[in-house]
């Protein structure tokens, strides 16, 4: 290896996937929660970034040396980040824009070197624009792309000067002070919508947490069954109703399990997790999926966690949700979010408190566990609402207790998001966007330091403003309390396996 070969890898030796022995096109870079300089992560593993590694994956095919630089998952600070990039001296660099971590993306981005041309995208980047276009620290920003980017980011890549006949891509036109948008003739959906069963799998190389080794010794890989939403909760950026244009796809059962097999025989993994919103979130891909699953016999060798949807579950009869069980299912997160009807109801959750607790009890009673996803201080939140969410948690548990099924309670402050519903409303009410958009972290260990806030630091976030009825204060020590409560439980399953 030559001395400027070695200097190069390391310099990229945090730059997952890339050919250190080749330039690179682009880094694309999952910035990192908080500027870990200040006070050091203390999370053990945080969720792979796998739509920017479906970018990686499709860039890479199209002959591109790419690479991705997971500063959340490294532990990394802004200058840090910075500094690597700069070092690896990409042509791009490419940003996942997100609420909680925008202003951080835009600090880094601020500092690289002025030769790297920077895109991004991601909710933030749709949600505010405008926003992102006249953000001095994005001065150099060369194209913001709308919506799902392998396509158009490959284009890109290619010549930078085909963003004028790509559509949805917009740029700063800094002689005119205006923005431009890319004016495509023709049909679209080739750009902004690929067929997913077409995509390549994605290049597990690009993700340095994934597959990883969980705490029961399995190896396991996360993956991503569809896109879109047809939902709309009040609190999700990704809401129906913000976003008309997506058009919602599901990834066929086959696709689906050539993926869990390919990872199996590339890793060793038994065991996936799938993150969409979708897989057991309607009833008719739970249904065309199970019957693969079970033709397949997937529950003789793999487990597997999914997200569902309560509403959806409800109104599973019981032998399906017995068959569910057989194939493997695992886990189910679901969001439950409040204890409280009248809560659930403005959050447009189409669901009730009866509701969340027999889809928990039908599917604990077949070993299925159970996590739940609660808000505490959502806008118009009373203070009896939120006691009845923390006696909500209180009686999950207890009935796990009972029952095959273990249930455990992840539990959040509200922030707003732009992008969705509830923002709008609270724009309307009178709320200052910046401040809204005014995202630090919580440390919950100022209510005591110990083993419980682990696996906490990355989801707690606020912007500092009381949006329901009970003080931050006593939201934040509802937080501590919960987590410290579950922790116990935690360990206590532990023991008993």
């Amino acid at each position: 290896m030559t001395g400027s070969t070695e200097a190069q890898h390391h310099r990229t030796d945090l730059i997952a996937g890339a050919d250190p022995s080749r330039p690179l096109d682009a880094v694309f870079v999952n910035a990192p929660l908080r500027d870990y300089s200040r006070r050091p992560r203390v999370n053990d593993y945080t969720l792979p970034v796998l739509g920017m590694a479906y970018i990686a994956t499709y860039a890479q095919q199209a002959g591109y040396n790419v690479g991705l630089l997971d500063a959340e998952a490294h532990g990394l600070g802004i200058d840090r980040t910075a500094r690597i990039v700069n070092e690896a001296g990409p042509r791009w660099a490419g940003f996942n824009l997100l609420a909680p971590t925008y202003g951080i993306s835009a600090r880094i981005a601020h500092t690289l070197d002025p030769d790297i041309k920077v895109m991004v995208g991601g909710h933030h980047a749709k949600a505010m624009p405008q926003g992102v276009l006249t953000d001095p620290r994005f001065e150099r920003l060369t194209a913001l792309i709308l919506g799902e980017g392998e396509t158009r980011v490959a284009a890109l890549l290619e010549d930078h000067t085909r963003r004028a006949a790509l559509p949805q891509v917009m740029w700063r036109d800094h002689l005119l002070g205006t923005t431009a948008v890319g004016i495509h003739h023709g049909d679209p959906t080739e750009w902004i919508s690929p067929d997913i069963n077409t995509l390549p799998f994605v290049d597990r190389a690009f993700l340095p947490q994934d597959p990883y080794t969980a705490d029961d010794g399995r190896k396991e890989g996360n993956i991503v069954g569809s896109r879109g939403c047809p939902y709309d909760c009040g609190f999700c950026g990704a809401a129906a109703s913000m976003n008309p244009e997506i058009k919602i796809r599901t990834r066929t059962p086959e696709n689906v399990l050539a993926e869990l097999d390919q990872m199996n025989a590339c890793y060793g993994t038994t065991a996936y997790r799938f993150v969409d919103d979708l897989f057991l979130g309607a009833e008719r891909i739970i249904r065309t999926s199970m019957d693969a699953f079970t033709s397949d016999r997937t529950g003789e060798r793999y487990v597997w966690d999914a997200t569902g949807r309560i509403n959806v579950l409800d109104r599973l009869e019981d032998t399906l949700l017995d068959t569910l069980a057989a194939n493997g299912l695992r886990e189910v997160a679901l969001g439950i979010e409040s204890g409280s009807d009248r809560v659930l109801k403005a959050m447009d959750k189409r669901i009730t408190v009866d509701m969340t607790a027999s889809v928990t009890r039908r599917l604990l009673e077949r070993g299925i566990g159970v996590k739940g996803y609660f808000i505490l201080g959502y806008p118009g939140e009373l203070t009896d609402d939120l006691t009845a969410t923390v006696e909500h948690i209180q009686r999950l548990w207890d009935l796990a207790d009972r029952l095959p099924g273990r249930f455990r309670a992840s539990v959040f402050e509200f922030r707003p998001y732009p992008g969705s519903p509830v923002w709008a409303q609270l724009v309307k009410a009178g709320h200052d966007p910046q401040q809204l958009q005014a995202y630090d972290d919580i440390d919950l260990t100022e209510f005591g330091a110990d083993e419980a806030m682990r696996g906490r630091d990355e989801f707690n976030f606020s912007v500092g403003i009381p949006f329901s009825q009970t003080p931050l204060p006593v939201i934040r020590l509802h937080l501590a309390n919960l987590s410290r409560l579950q922790h116990a439980r935690n360990q206590a399953t532990a023991v008993d396996r």
